[in-house]
């Protein structure tokens, strides 16, 4: 084990009222089997997409990457404002510019990659100062795309299926959100009523059916600190990770909010520092919680802070730094409770401290 290895883990209990969080191809809400039965699940890129879109409201607008198609266009944006007269000729210098950097046009549409990619701010500007200037140099146009990276990009990754050098390793991971306990889909089915229909028609102007459930998920994520500051600036470093921990503690994804109001917050929050190796602690519910009256917060609350207290006993140590928010019996010996706010600063000043400059 290094010394200079530094793991955040973040583990989420969180009640979801009746909703279709997460959708598959059929429309149904997404499930998995665990442990003998069938769990609900919400994908991980479906929280990333909530926490990414979160990022807008907690970081700085250069510190956020878009990924998107049109990146031709917003190339060619950029060089306007650089230059404005490049005119109409903006755009072909822009597509030609990617060409020579690696990056796939699409030959449908040479105003869109042939990809989504992911690219940042400054990036886009750094490309766009390049092009105007008349560098067609494929390295230092590359080297363009692997400098300044988001933090989104720095923490999700980017992968560039035309040239994989373009590719950027995730310094976090997202866990598949499962329900502690197993589900059984319903379905919801429901009619509208025409409002200009004839007074003496009595039938409905639309029937349908939505298929829900509702769950207790279990929900872990992890940031590789080590790998993170090896990709943005020292100051950007503890921003990114409080940013990255309220994110995935306070977002949720959108699939028929409007239909089901399922905005919830956790119920419990335990968020650890570790050195050693990340730990996730979904094996706490390899063995479903049992429905009964007394719901199935507590005794999945009760269910992690055994199975965590075991798992430092046998196989990993204990954390160096552990924080607790929601209050919950078991855990005083585990993890120091406090308010949210309190935590994400504790948080960020425990990344900090452990940031280059430590004592060897």
């Amino acid at each position: 084990m290094k010394k200079t290895n530094l793991y955040v883990d973040i583990h989420v209990l969180q009640t979801v009222p009746p909703s279709c969080v997460n959708r598959d191809d059929t429309g149904s809400p997404k499930t998995a089997p665990y442990g003998g039965v069938t769990r609900a699940r919400v994908s991980s890129q479906a929280w990333k997409r909530s926490m990414r879109v979160m990022f807008r409201d907690l970081l700085a607008e250069d510190q956020v990457g878009m990924r998107t198609k049109h990146i031709p266009e917003l190339l060619a944006e950029e060089i306007l404002t650089l230059d404005p007269e490049q005119g109409k000729k903006a755009n072909k210098l822009a597509q030609d510019t990617l060409k020579k950097a690696g990056v796939g046009i699409s030959k449908k549409n040479e105003n869109e990659t042939d990809a989504l990619f992911f690219i940042s701010k400054r990036q886009l500007k750094t490309l766009a100062e390049m092009a105007v200037n008349g560098v067609d140099d494929k390295t230092a146009l590359q080297n363009a795309l692997r400098e300044n990276p988001s933090v989104d990009i720095a923490l999700f990754g980017r992968m560039v299926a035309s040239d994989p050098s373009l590719n950027f390793d995730a310094a976090a991971q997202v866990a598949h959100a499962i329900s502690t306990h197993a589900v059984r889909n319903e379905y919801d089915y429901f009619t509208a009523v025409d409002d200009c229909s004839p007074a003496d028609n009595a039938g409905a102007g639309h029937l349908g059916t939505v298929e829900f459930n509702s769950s207790t998920l279990y929900r872990y994520a992890t940031v590789n600190v080590g790998e993170l500051s090896g990709m943005l600036s020292t100051q950007e470093v503890s921003a990114a990770v409080r940013a990255f921990a309220e994110a995935f503690i306070c977002s949720m994804p959108t699939g028929k909010q409007n239909t089901f109001a399922n905005r919830t917050l956790p119920d419990l929050v335990y968020l650890t520092v570790r050195r050693d190796t990340p730990v996730n602690l979904c094996g706490a519910f390899e063995k479903p919680i049992p429905a009964g009256t007394s719901g199935y917060v507590a005794p999945s609350e009760a269910a992690l802070a055994r199975y965590a207290a075991q798992v430092y006993a046998t196989f990993a140590d204990k954390p160096e730094h552990a924080w607790l928010v929601g209050a919950a019996d078991g855990w005083q010996d585990l993890a120091e409770a406090m308010p949210l706010n309190r935590m994400l600063d504790s948080l960020a000043e425990t990344v900090t401290a452990a940031l280059p400059g430590e004592e060897e």
